[in-house]
């Protein structure tokens, strides 16, 4: 079947709405999935509570556009370039959106709840930190809002304490997306997807989601997918939409096929500093392309085959990350 394939204008058109809540996949610098990222600014979206896991660049362009309202994220930032995302700071600090922080692992518990279908899971993690005293979402916001539990995080006395040394643990709750949307490295029309190299927390973000949107660097028939089947990290039948985008992760890196771009994201961080480079960046490079291939045109002229990876360790030899 290859009723799932479809555009990416479409996807997002079709399941990313104003208000939405969604997360999108890819960690710091690595397989984000920025042409899903840029349409979304190309459409428009407003109003966006976004969740992920440590995030860059998708992360710093949707809040630096206006699209996002609110976040809950463990990490904002694309390593040596940003070790804050710069668009997130400035939003942080003008108070132009909420924002709710939870450490790396309880981020990964909470998508892993969202998963089972669970409300929430345990862990120690947390204990004895301030991340667990300060709230960034008020009580107000928290009752006008199903999707936002009503306390961050809760701290209970162990049930069953002597079975084991923990006196306390912390309660993270579940989180539940209208849709999720990640990269991968090859998909099937039917959904079908795997990805190579480190997951992160994309699968768990895909199964914590009502809807998922697929993008992938190439679209592979089913029964080429039925080889290697444990390679396959996401079943179809949780896929909602298959984009075939190849360079989909562009600046950012996909293991395998391309390294990140030094160049850019040097040239990006020091854009994104100033307010009117950055508002000619969006309009020129993002609102002033028709889709991603367009944008690779104007943005990346000369530098894919710099940035392509060696087969054998999945990154780009010889690429200057200076």
């Amino acid at each position: 079947m290859s009723d799932k394939i479809m555009p990416l204008k479409e996807a997002i058109r079709r399941f990313v709405r104003d208000g939405s809540h969604i997360s999108i996949g890819g960690f710091t610098i690595n397989r984000n999935p920025m042409a899903a990222v840029h349409e979304i600014i190309r459409q428009g979206r407003r109003n966006l509570h976004l969740y992920a896991h440590s995030n860059g660049q998708g992360v710093d362009e949707l809040i630096g556009d206006g699209c996002i309202r609110r976040l809950e994220i463990a990490y904002g930032g694309s390593g040596r370039f940003a070790s804050t995302c710069i668009r997130f700071r400035k939003a942080v600090e003008a108070h132009s959106i909420a924002v709710e922080d939870y450490s790396n692992y309880q981020m990964s518990l909470r998508f892993l709840a969202g998963a089972m279908g669970v409300p929430f899971l345990p862990t120690r993690s947390g204990l004895g930190t301030d991340i667990i005293e300060r709230w960034g979402f008020p009580p107000a916001m928290r009752a006008a809002d199903d999707h936002i539990p009503n306390q961050k995080m809760c701290v209970i006395d162990n049930p069953f304490e002597g079975h084991t040394d923990a006196r306390q643990v912390v309660l993270v709750p579940a989180i539940h997306t209208d849709v999720a949307i990640i990269h991968v490295q090859k998909a099937a029309g039917d959904g079908t997807a795997r990805i190579a190299g480190l997951p992160f927390v994309d699968v768990e973000q895909a199964k914590a989601a009502d809807r998922l949107i697929v993008t992938c660097e190439e679209l592979a028939e089913p029964d080429e997918l039925r080889d290697n089947s444990d390679m396959n990290r996401i079943p179809p039948f949780i896929v909602d939409a298959v984009v075939p985008v190849p360079y989909g992760a562009y600046p950012t890196a996909c293991f395998g096929c391309y390294d990140y771009d030094p160049v850019f994201l040097k040239r990006y961080a020091d854009l994104a500093k100033d307010d009117a480079s950055f508002r000619d960046y969006l309009h020129r490079h993002i609102r002033g392309t028709a889709d991603h291939e367009a944008y690779l045109e104007m943005t990346a002229a000369g530098r894919l085959a710099a940035i392509e990876a060696d087969p054998t360790t999945g990154y780009a030899r010889h690429l200057d990350r200076r």
